[in-house]
């Protein structure tokens, strides 16, 4: 199974754009941080555009947020670049001839949304000020 890093590298990019303000935000630059490939950089900032949370000229390395960070929830930046944004997956092919193949969609479901709202509630509650703070904190 395949895990996607792409929440992690979007914190990353925003952390690394609020800390680094006035130095080389080059999605070249941005990439030696997040041990990426500059076009995965600009990819991932291109949806933080387009969702709001980030702006950015092409042609020019000076990206900023599009607000401040203490309203940019882990909740905003994960919708902006995932495009399934439901944690958990419901096997699709069961056997629909068994009693428990035919029904464990539906139960499941039901389940998994209770556990999908729950941690939406809570990544809603972290902000990315918290994250740059924790940070700068350690450092």
């Amino acid at each position: 199974m395949k895990y996607s890093t792409k929440l992690s590298d979007a914190i990353h990019i925003l952390t690394y754009i609020v800390i680094n303000q006035g130095t080389d935000l080059s999605s070249t630059q941005i990439a030696k941080s997040v041990n990426s490939n500059p076009v995965v950089i600009r990819r991932i900032m291109s949806q933080l555009k387009n969702d709001g949370c980030l702006l950015s000229s092409n042609g020019r390395a000076d990206p900023k947020l599009a607000r401040p960070a203490d309203t940019i929830s882990l909740l905003d930046i994960y919708r902006a670049v995932e495009e399934d944004t439901s944690f958990l997956k419901i096997d699709t092919k069961t056997n629909q001839n068994c009693n428990i193949g035919r029904h464990i969609q539906t139960t499941l479901d039901k389940y998994y949304n209770q556990v999908q709202e729950a941690a939406e509630k809570e990544m809603n509650k972290i902000k990315l000020a918290d994250i740059i703070k924790e940070i700068q904190t350690d450092n």
